[in-house]
């Protein structure tokens, strides 16, 4: 069941999934911290709030959800079943095997391109775009961007956590932005 209050987790909920939040120094460079989500996956309860909060995240109704490779398809499909939604995944350059779109963008430590199926929406559709971290924002932008492309509304974009200090948010001032946990 989809939570009906506030979608951001709070109190005892926030820290039972803040404490599973795994810090990786000088990972995949140095000078990075990586948020590692796995223990948070690997707990069953701290799990299940995390995708309830991401589904209540969104402005209903919602057509298709858009999980961003990689950790965003594991968060983004129950919230796509929550939802009784479709799921599009958003994949890094190569990986879809049909006719696709694709966006370049910059990383805090490089520069990447996401693509989607040419035909993974269609116009007039809602969508949820999910991820788990939200960094310096060129993912999500360049997500959102394609979607757009499509002539896709996108909604809502839920993240399940936001580093504030890289100032992601500032490249999605356009959307509907919930980042569940926000950590300086």
């Amino acid at each position: 069941m989809i939570p009906t209050d506030d979608a951001r987790i709070e109190g005892k909920a926030v820290q039972q999934i803040i404490d599973r939040v795994r810090q990786i120094p000088d990972y995949p460079q140095p000078g990075v911290i990586f948020k590692d989500i796995t223990p948070v996956l690997a707990d069953a309860a701290a799990f299940a709030v995390l995708i309830d909060q991401l589904a209540a995240a969104a402005i209903q109704p919602i057509d298709i959800v858009v999980g961003v490779e990689a950790r965003g398809f594991i968060l983004g499909a129950p919230v796509a079943r929550l939802l009784n939604a479709g799921f599009v995944p958003v994949r890094k350059a190569g990986k879809l095997p049909h006719e696709t779109i694709s966006r370049d963008y910059d990383l805090e430590y490089g520069s990447a391109t996401v693509e989607v199926h040419a035909d993974a929406v269609k116009a007039g559709d809602r969508v949820l775009v999910v991820d788990d971290v939200l960094a310096t924002g060129g993912t999500a932008r360049a997500t959102c961007d394609l979607l757009s492309s499509l002539g896709a509304e996108v909604v809502t974009v839920a993240m399940m956590l936001e580093i504030e200090a890289l100032a992601g948010s500032k490249q999605l001032t356009d959307y509907d932005l919930v980042s569940l946990i926000i950590d300086g």
